[in-house]
């Protein structure tokens, strides 16, 4: 790996001869076939690196929005810890990729955290709604047994 600046890391190209025909969508592979999966993958190594954002990733790596739902995809497959794995050989690439490795399984946890939070807010809110549907009712009967004490204890007094 070569750092440019001190933000992009970037596969040399003896590290990209290794991977290029591990990768899905080349030319030559069913379904859509991808841009430039070299440039893909240093895009994922800029967001690992700088621990940035997906939509602060430079526009010179494409759209941010494809990038993070490819990202996602190899995520959720296993594909980065597969790479990985398929390159005990050379010790900097797999230390490279366990990162992404390890990035992923990270934002996976966020987002299983995240939907945990949504689930549990809706239970609560839905606890709420049915508690106060169910308060009203109870208040007005109690006010108007009040309010007919009240009466009768002016009417008999």
């Amino acid at each position: 790996m070569s750092l440019v600046d001190k933000q992009e890391i970037k596969l040399r190209n003896g590290q990209w001869q290794k991977l290029e025909p591990l990768l899905t969508g080349k030319q030559g592979d069913p379904g859509a076939n991808a841009k430039n999966n070299r440039l893909f993958i240093e895009a994922v190594l800029w967001i690992v690196h700088n621990k940035g954002s997906w939509c602060r990733l430079p526009e010179r790596f494409g759209s941010s929005s494809t990038i993070y739902m490819r990202f996602r995809r190899w995520t959720e497959c296993d594909f980065w810890r597969q790479l990985a794995q398929s390159q005990a050989d050379d010790k900097e690439l797999a230390q490279v990729l366990g990162k992404i490795v390890e990035y992923g399984d990270l934002y996976t946890l966020r987002i299983e955290q995240r939907l945990l939070r949504k689930a549990h807010k809706t239970f609560y809110r839905s606890a709420i709604a049915a508690t106060k549907a169910v308060r009203p009712a109870r208040r007005t009967q109690i006010a108007a047994d009040e309010s007919t004490l009240h009466w009768v204890g002016l009417v008999t007094a």
